[in-house]
């Protein structure tokens, strides 16, 4: 769907679950494509026993991706023009994360129509594990 700036209004918001019940398979899937195989998301017994961990974790851009997956959702492809996050949470094994995304601004630069966003995705307790914005063009 491609957002309408005359349909759009600050403070409104698109939520989407982004995963459910994410499996270490998909941990280290994400490994090999990326081609970052710290232990800490591959290796149980050094992230538990060395490094004090309870279990291997996500990578940050792993959840970063999904956020964006929502976000691209919500605003049309093509339509993102940036996207920064902070990681705030690790995500482990068996996680069910959700995405949000709330129009914090409309605004025109350069004749388009410009939405910043604020952006967050949190697990299944609550715990915020990705925070950030992002903008995107609207359409009229």
């Amino acid at each position: 769907m491609a957002l309408k700036a005359s349909e759009l209004t600050v403070g409104d918001s698109y939520e989407e679950e982004v995963c459910r019940d994410l499996s270490r398979t998909q941990i280290v899937q994400y490994a090999g494509t990326s081609g970052d195989y710290n232990p800490l998301h591959t290796d149980d017994k050094y992230t538990t026993e060395i490094a004090k961990y309870p279990s291997v974790f996500a990578h940050g851009m792993l959840s970063m991706g999904m956020t964006g997956k929502m976000l691209t959702n919500y605003v049309g492809d093509g339509r993102l023009r940036s996207f920064g996050v902070r990681f705030t949470a690790q995500v482990f094994p068996g996680a069910t994360l959700t995405a949000k995304a709330t129009v914090a601004a409309i605004r025109e630069e350069d004749g388009e129509s410009i939405a910043d966003i604020e952006v967050s995705t949190v697990d299944e307790a609550g715990t915020v594990v990705v925070k950030g914005q992002a903008t995107a063009v609207l359409d009229a």
